[in-house]
């Protein structure tokens, strides 16, 4: 089977159901897991911007494509080329277990997909319960930009027992954010992401002396690990646990 993959968390997820180079045939630049194995993969372009031209010399039996991350228009083309098509749709990790077992379907790989799927499901049958303190992950400067509860990244943060605030419900779930925004929600702790901007401590104080400066609370400033915020699939598991040990640092016990 030959596979072209656009989401850089799912050619982890494939390599981890046990495929190899010689069946993903395709990946973009931020691919970059497993490092010993993807440099083997040709690159066909980005997640938003892929060469349609090296898609077709791939000769892909089937596109990996994540609704958000990949433009609708590629999803299109993929169907007018013939190209079969796995389009994740991940909203929450508790989302994550059926995908493991649908995308493990679509490359046979269904007995490994449903281990993954077993493991992640104890994982998030552990988790503590939602408590009062309100939390946003911040992944974005200069806008700065969050991701709302309704998203990927906003359901890891509320995992650890947070509530993640849905700032703009109208939006699309990743809301240019401001201190007064951060004051007006009383939002008492920001988690300062490492990609696809990586944060560091000072930028991170900086925001909350601003929020501080207008006479709001002000939110404890967490750095955190991009990868185990947003990549999902087989990455899920091991992000969540990342993310409870960060629990566990700040004093708060399940």
């Amino acid at each position: 089977m030959r596979v072209v993959s656009l989401v850089p968390s799912l050619t982890l997820t494939l390599f981890d159901l046990g495929l190899d180079a010689s069946s993903i045939v395709g990946r973009t630049p931020w691919c970059i897991h497993p490092a010993d194995q993807v440099n083997k993969v040709p690159v066909v372009g980005g997640t938003k911007t892929p060469t349609r031209s090296k898609i077709i010399q791939a000769q892909p039996d089937l596109v990996v494509l994540d609704r958000d991350e990949n433009p609708k228009a590629i999803y299109e083309w993929c169907q007018e080329q013939g190209f079969a098509t796995f389009v994740c749709d991940v909203k929450h990790p508790s989302d994550v277990p059926a995908m493991l077992r649908e995308l493990s379907m679509a490359v046979n790989c269904e007995t490994k997909g449903a281990a993954m799927a077993r493991e992640l499901e104890e994982t998030l049958t552990s988790l503590p319960p939602r408590g009062e303190e309100k939390a946003l992950p911040i992944i974005w400067h200069e806008p700065l930009m969050a991701a709302n509860a309704t998203t990927y990244a906003g359901g890891m943060i509320s995992c650890l027992g947070f509530d993640v605030v849905n700032v703009d419900p109208h939006g699309n779930g990743y809301p240019e954010v401001t201190p007064a925004s951060i004051k007006q929600h009383d939002i008492g702790h920001l988690f300062f992401s490492s990609e696809p901007y990586e944060f560091n401590r000072e930028e991170g104080e900086h925001v909350a002396d601003e929020v501080e400066a207008i006479g709001g609370k002000r939110p404890l400033v967490h750095l955190i690990d991009g990868e185990a915020l947003t990549w999902m699939g087989s990455h899920t598991n091991e992000g969540l646990k990342h993310l409870l040990n960060l629990r566990g640092e700040l004093g708060l016990h399940r």
